[in-house]
């Protein structure tokens, strides 16, 4: 375009973005989110293993507490197909979604190939074993000592 006394107009640029710069920030929100919910996503997956292992530990804590106060044999049941569980007078438990237990205790408290229990006595004593909760890559091992009956949890490395 001329202008009227021959010089060249120039092209003022407006204040907005280009189709480039928009597109590549929403590219980096996109990928700044899905970030955030994977990490977001393996936080719950930990929370619910640890929740349900706390729960677990709480029924095997209660079982050697009836034990101790009635003076009687108390065992914890656990049905490792349907990943369930049942202490004295409690109703079955269920672990949530995609957990998975694993029971090692002795061969006189295998109730089946699939089901066991842990048994304590009145002074407080136990069968022993271990309980291992899986979900995905994610282990918590609880551990039940056959001397003093104790209950204790810990995280497996894998």
């Amino acid at each position: 375009m001329i202008a009227a006394h021959g010089a060249t107009a120039s092209f003022h640029r407006s204040g907005g973005f280009t189709l480039i710069e928009l597109v590549a920030v929403i590219v980096l929100i996109g990928i700044a989110l899905s970030v955030v919910s994977l990490s977001f996503s393996k936080s719950m997956n930990s929370a619910k293993v640890q929740a349900a292992t706390r729960d677990l530990v709480a029924a095997l804590r209660y079982t050697r507490g009836q034990a101790i106060v009635t003076g009687k044999q108390a065992a914890l049941d656990l049905d490792i197909q349907s990943d369930t569980y049942q202490a004295p007078g409690r109703p079955i438990v269920k672990l949530p979604k995609d957990m998975r237990m694993v029971l090692l205790t002795a061969d006189s408290e295998q109730t089946s190939a699939t089901s066991g229990r842990i048994r304590f006595f009145p002074d407080g004593a136990s069968t022993g074993g271990h309980i291992s909760v899986r979900l995905g890559e994610r282990e918590w091992r609880i551990n039940v000592s056959w001397l003093t009956g104790a209950v204790t949890r810990e995280e497996k490395q894998r």
